[in-house]
């Protein structure tokens, strides 16, 4: 499904080693051993999957300001609002109320309050943010206190900073691997060349330890996990472990691309399939008006991506695990969309409890054009997928 992974030449390790200057002065943290290719899968139950939208949705919260990103936390469900830089919890109830503002947001164009992810360390339970600044994007951590439906979070600690900004192509997901470590997609922030640029941080997915140091089996000695991205904002992992990652074209074609470590994914050279052996090529990709991708998620084997300005949900199924008898092919994708249209644009998407989806909205952003009850957080269900 992929080309030739391009391999990092003598000279460009040398020069990444200038890039570990932008973590944590801290020692480092040894990593998992064996290769983070082959890094443990997430718990899921045997054979899950796969699954597909049954149209059926169910509206949780109206009212969200420019939502970002959908952080579950049992109960309760932590939202962030891009513009205003604050956090706010979805109670069980289905009311909505403020955690806290990130005072550092400076947000302005696609920058601003953005992922969110969660890790317990310890008895502390610590919420990360990817912030925009007003000289950086960065990402924080903050311990979590309180109980569900009335949380607050603590002083804010920098784990990562130094990353260009700009008022687009902030890239600005985060997420925590099977192995332990935190993903970080980081944008060109308008900067094509800084994608290739082995001294930059931008263009790049990032792969760092809780606390912001670089692990040592990261195929740099550096941050930079997988190189040559224009706007990655979805990453997920599959039950076998690989690690998905959707990403905004230019102007023909959006991608989903299968990340390997140390593999350059061609931007700003390669735009989609380029059939050029020294770059990975995308696995899938779309027409820019059919997807315009974020958020990435997988729910019982099967991958779904948010969709802005194609304003759909997309169901993607690899060869490994269409069933039998479907319309799929061994080792081809398969995608299909949902929704076209009917709730605008589409941020976000996260596993929901008892086997649905969550997703939200983003009408309110100065892009979209909302309707009087938007931005929202949807739940829809979700069923097997029928053979056949």
């Amino acid at each position: 499904m992929t080309s030739h992974i391009a391999r990092p030449t003598v000279a460009a390790l040398a020069a990444v080693l200038l890039l570990a200057g932008c973590t944590k002065s801290e020692p480092q943290t040894q990593a998992p051993t064996g290769s983070p290719a082959t890094t443990p899968a997430p718990a899921m139950p045997a054979g899950a999957g796969p699954v597909a939208p049954t149209g059926e949705t169910a509206v949780l919260a109206t009212g969200l300001e420019a939502p970002w990103s959908i952080l579950p936390l049992g109960d309760s469900t932590l939202i962030s609002y891009r513009d205003t830089g604050q956090i706010m919890e979805r109670t069980i109830a289905g009311d909505l109320r403020e955690v806290a503002v990130i005072a550092d947001v400076d947000a302005g164009g696609e920058g601003g309050l953005l992922g969110l992810a969660s890790r317990k360390t310890g008895e502390t339970n610590w919420i990360y943010a990817y912030l925009t600044t007003d000289t950086d994007n960065r990402i924080i951590r903050m311990p979590l206190a309180g109980e569900l439906g009335s949380l607050t979070l603590g002083t804010a600690e920098v784990v990562l900073s130094g990353l260009a900004k700009a008022s687009n192509h902030n890239g600005g997901r985060i997420a925590f691997g099977p192995d332990g470590m935190l993903y970080v997609t980081v944008g060109d922030a308008g900067d094509p060349r800084s994608a290739q640029d082995p001294q930059s941080l931008n263009g790049k997915i990032l792969r760092i330890t809780p606390t912001g140091e670089v692990p040592q089996d990261n195929p740099f000695a550096s941050p930079v996990y997988s190189l040559g991205h224009r706007n990655p904002q979805g990453i997920a992992w599959t039950e076998d472990g690989r690690m998905w990652a959707s990403e905004f074209g230019q102007n023909t074609w959006d991608e989903l691309n299968l990340i390997e470590p140390g593999a350059n994914y061609g931007w700003p050279i390669v735009e989609g399939h380029g059939g050029n052996a020294d770059y990975v090529d995308p696995v899938h990709q779309w027409s820019t008006s059919d997807a315009s991708p974020s958020g990435l998620t997988v729910v019982d084997n099967t991958l779904f991506m948010a969709a802005l300005r194609g304003e759909k949900l997309w169901s993607i199924l690899d060869g490994v695990h269409v069933p039998e008898g479907s319309q799929g092919l061994e080792g081809v994708i398969t995608a299909n969309p949902f929704f076209a249209g009917e709730f605008g644009r589409i941020r976000d998407v996260v596993p929901g409890p008892d086997g649905s989806l969550w997703m939200i909205t983003n009408n309110t952003d100065g892009r979209g054009n909302p309707t009087p009850d938007d931005d929202r957080l949807i739940e829809v269900t979700l069923s097997p997928l029928v053979e056949g």
